[in-house]
C-alpha cells in the first residue's frame, strides 16, 4: 500500500538501517557464545569475524541519538512557536525515560521484579530531549557552539572518577561515567551505561542539522555539505586517533598483526561515546546520506517502513529477541529462566561458557527482522491514515 507522507525519506532511510543493524548486536547478546560476558572488542580474544559484528552496530545509537534531534527540530519547524516545541520535547523525554525503566527493562530481564535499573539509549534521548526543552530557546548559531564545545570537550572530563552510591557519585555516573552502583545489598543495581552528556552534544548537533532538510533547502547546497561534513569527520577521526593523545578514553596501540592493529584503531570507547566514536560513526552516516538522497529501489522501500516507526519497531525487537533466546537455551538443553536476568542470576555468569556460533547469530538476526517487518507496515501505515490522533506522535 503506498503511503503520503511529508517526511524526508533519506533520513527515515537511514534511521531504518541503522535499526536493522542494531538487532544484529541485540541478537548477539541472546544466541552467540558467552552472551552477554564476552567482549568482541577485547583483542586478546575476539576473531575479526566477531569484532566486526558489533564495530558495524557502533554506527546505531549515535545514528539514532543525532537523528533525534534532527527530527525535533523538523517537529519545531512546522509549529507555530518555540513553546509548543518545548512542550513535546519535555512530555515526550518524561514518556521516553519512563518507558526505559519500565517497558524496555522488563524486555532485557522478564524480571517482574526489576532489579536491575537499565539506563540505554531510550533514556538517554528521553533525558537529552528534557535538557532540549530548554535549550531550544537559545540562538542557532549560540546552540551550535554548544554542541560542538560538548563534542569535542567532554573527554576533558574523562579524568574524572566516581565510586561508590553517594548522591554526587550518581550524579557523575548519569553524567558522564559509566556505572554500576548497588544499593539493598545487591537486590537493586543501577546499570547506568548512557551517561547524557556527550548524547546531549550530538542530539543538539543533530538538531541544528535539521537547518538542511527545511522546507525548500537548496539539495545541491545540503548534498554538498553532507559530502564536506562526513569526509571531515572521517579524515578528523584518523587523524586525532592516529596521534593517540586524545579524543578516546584508551589509546590504541600495535597489535600481533595489520588486521588486529586495525580492529584496535577502530576500538573506540562508547561508554561514555567518546569524540573518536562520534567522529567515526556520524562521518560515513553524512556520506550515506549524501549517497542516498535520490535513490529509491525495494530496499531503501524495504528501510523507508522501519525508520518511520523506529520506537515501535525498537520495543518489538527486544521482546522478539529475548524469547528467540528461552529457545535457544532449552535447544542447548538448559533452563530457559538463566535468561530471566536478576542481579543474582547477572552474577553468576552461568552462561559465560554457553551459545551457539556466530552463524546461527545471524540467521536469527534476519528471522528477526523479517517477523518484524509486516508489523512495522501495518503500524506505518495506521500511523499515516491516523495523523489526527496526537498521542501516536508519542510512540
Amino acid at each position: 500500500m503506498k503511503v503520503k507522507s511529508n517526511r524526508i525519506e533519506s533520513i527515515d532511510i537511514l534511521r531504518g538501517l541503522v535499526m536493522v543493524i542494531m538487532a544484529l548486536d541485540h541478537v548477539r547478546d541472546y544466541t552467540n557464545f558467552g552472551y552477554f560476558y564476552t567482549d568482541p572488542t577485547n583483542m586478546d580474544t575476539t576473531t575479526p569475524v566477531l569484532f566486526f559484528t558489533r564495530w558495524i552496530t557502533h554506527f546505531c545509537a549515535p545514528v539514532f541519538v543525532f537523528l533525534a534531534g534532527t527530527s525535533a527540530f523538523l517537529y519545531g519547524s512546522k509549529k507555530a512557536s518555540k513553546k509548543d516545541l518545548a512542550k513535546f520535547l519535555f512530555t515526550r523525554g518524561l514518556w521516553l525515560v519512563f518507558i526505559e525503566l519500565t517497558v524496555v527493562n522488563f524486555a532485557w530481564t522478564f524480571d517482574i521484579g526489576l532489579g536491575l535499573h537499565i539506563f540505554q539509549v531510550i533514556w538517554a534521548i528521553g533525558i537529552c530531549m528534557l535538557f532540549m526543552s530548554a535549550l531550544v530557546y537559545l540562538h542557532k548559531k549560540v546552540l551550535l557552539v554548544l554542541g560542538f564545545l560538548i563534542l569535542f570537550g567532554h573527554n576533558l572530563l574523562d579524568g574524572i572518577t566516581m565510586q561508590g552510591n553517594d548522591p554526587l557519585s550518581l550524579l557523575w555516573y548519569f553524567t558522564h561515567q559509566q556505572g554500576f552502583p548497588e544499593f539493598n545489598n545487591g537486590e537493586s543495581i543501577l546499570l547506568i551505561a548512557y551517561p547524557f552528556l556527550p548524547w546531549l552534544g550530538i542530539m543538539i548537533l543533530g538538531y541544528c542539522f535539521g537547518h538542511f532538510y527545511k522546507k525548500g533547502f537548496d539539495v545541491k547546497i545540503r548534498k554538498k555539505a553532507l559530502l564536506y561534513f562526513g569526509l571531515g569527520a572521517i579524515a578528523l577521526f584518523i587523524v586525532i586517533r592516529f596521534i593517540n593523545i586524545y579524543g578516546n578514553l584508551t589509546p590504541w596501540s600495535e597489535q600481533k598483526n595489520m588486521t588486529y592493529t586495525l580492529m584496535d584503531f577502530l576500538n573506540t570507547t562508547k561508554y561514555p561515546p567518546s569524540l573518536m566514536y562520534a567522529l567515526m560513526t556520524l562521518g560515513p552516516a553524512m556520506l550515506f546520506l549524501y549517497a542516498i538522497e535520490s535513490v529509491k529501489n525495494w530496499f531503501t522501500n524495504f528501510l523507508v517502513v522501519i525508520g518511520r516507526v523506529p520506537f515501535f519497531y525498537y520495543i518489538l525487537h527486544l521482546y522478539v529477541i529475548h524469547l528467540f533466546g528461552f529457545i535457544g537455551l532449552s535447544i542447548l538443553g538448559e533452563d530457559w529462566k538463566e535468561l530471566i536476568d536478576t542481579p543474582h542470576r547477572d552474577a553468576s555468569e552461568f552462561l559465560a561458557d554457553k551459545g551457539f556460533d556466530l552463524w546461527v547469530t545471524y540467521a536469527v538476526w534476519i528471522v528477526t527482522v523479517a517477523l518484524l517487518y509486516p508489523l512495522c507496515k501495518k503500524y506505518m501505515v495506521y500511523k499515516a491514515n491516523n495523523r489526527d490522533k496526537w498521542w501516536l506522535s508519542y510512540l
